[in-house]
């Protein structure tokens, strides 16, 4: 099958999306540039569940390159790939702290955050998937994911998942394995805790699953006759893309409709990852991913979609980038500079620091958008 352009765009957009709400200029934001406080669901909360979801289906489209062989190499692909974005991760939470003076912060460097979750979540969905063979995969997996579900439901049901203090389940566990000082310091739950890191598995586990949907592979190749005149096993014609853009819809408005149902017993709530707003966000990525497919991959309207294909081939290493730029600017006082030249040519102090947080961006899409011209494709 060709490649899927619109993986591209949708990848893109979230991680452009990730830059904009991370980099907001002062401390006013418009409300949808806004994570939840707690329950609930803006955009700003989908942009990261975007990404895992879109990982997933990345993942199982590079471990169908080796047929899923958990041969030595691939193994030792898997665990580089993973202990370099994690690494990746420590050394910005170092920088961040050393731009401040604080140079040996290693009894309080926070372990937690997006790249140690994205880290740790490729790690072990692609060890799920090397561990079960091909054909088994889309029985057992969304066995794992109702498993991993339920169990996170229970959790949070009996140890007061929805506490927003320390007396919190997931607060406890990570205090636990963590220690305080190495967590999020602005709330008692850590928004990438690993306690609900389990939960962010399993969502890049239904990612998985939609990459299996997307390449058209079937637990039963269907028989051709070789040239010995006995049956072959073969792969099955994959399917049209217009069949790929209704399953993507059909299946997330599936996901969507199921996590809304669940929303009077389980709150949707991105802190702690709750089985709601894992089905809502997995569900509403696929609806989206189907519709972009239809209008990208089948009738052909990419007016626009430049940009966010600039990001979306380079999506870890433009979010590192931004980053690390963030903290430099910050650390050198140019950022409140050129945000007061802002605020002293648009007086609303919502718009003033949504155009900062744009025009920080566009920045990183003018450095992906050299990258993409000379085709260099930088993988963490």
């Amino acid at each position: 099958m060709k490649r899927i352009r619109a993986l591209d765009i949708l990848r893109g957009l979230t991680v452009a999306g990730m830059i904009v709400v991370n980099n907001a200029g002062g401390s006013s934001s418009y409300d949808l540039l806004k994570h939840s406080a707690w329950n609930g669901l803006t955009p700003c909360d989908l942009v990261f569940p975007f990404f895992l979801f879109i990982m997933g289906i990345s993942t199982y489209i590079s471990l169908r390159k080796c047929g899923f062989k958990a041969s030595a190499e691939v193994w030792r692909k898997v665990a580089v790939r993973m202990v370099a974005i994690l690494l990746i991760g420590w050394a910005i939470h170092w920088f961040h702290a050393a731009c401040k003076g604080d140079y040996l912060p290693f009894d309080h460097l926070r372990l937690s955050g997006v790249l140690p979750r994205i880290a740790l979540c490729y790690g072990v969905v692609a060890a799920v998937a090397l561990s079960i063979a091909p054909r088994r995969q889309a029985t057992l997996i969304p066995i794992i994911i109702g498993i991993v579900l339920l169990g996170h439901a229970a959790l949070l049901l009996i140890g007061g998942g929805y506490e927003l203090n320390e007396s919190n389940i997931l607060a406890r566990i990570d205090r636990a394995l963590l220690g305080s000082a190495h967590l999020y310091q602005k709330s008692p739950i850590d928004p990438e805790g690993l306690a609900s890191s389990v939960a962010a598995v399993a969502h890049v586990l239904v990612g998985f699953l939609f990459g299996r949907l997307l390449m058209g592979d079937s637990d039963s190749p269907t028989p051709q006759q070789g040239s010995d005149n006995k049956a072959q096993p073969t792969a099955p014609t994959p399917p049209s893309k217009e069949c790929l853009a209704l399953k993507c819809c059909v299946w997330g408005f599936v996901l969507m409709s199921a996590g809304f149902l669940l929303t009077e017993a389980l709150p949707l709530n991105k802190r702690i990852w709750s089985p709601s707003f894992l089905l809502v966000t997995c569900g509403l990525a696929a609806m989206l991913l189907g519709v972009l497919i239809y209008f990208i991959d089948v009738r052909g309207r990419t007016m626009g979609c430049k940009l966010f294909e600039v990001f979306g081939v380079n999506p870890l290493f433009l979010y590192v980038l931004s980053e690390v730029v963030a903290i430099i600017v910050s650390a050198t006082g140019a950022k409140p500079a050129i945000y007061g030249v802002i605020q002293h040519l648009v007086t609303n102090a919502y718009l003033a620091s949504a155009i900062y947080a744009l025009l920080f961006t566009g920045v990183m899409g003018a450095c992906g958008y050299l990258l993409y011209r000379k085709r260099i494709y930088i993988k963490l």
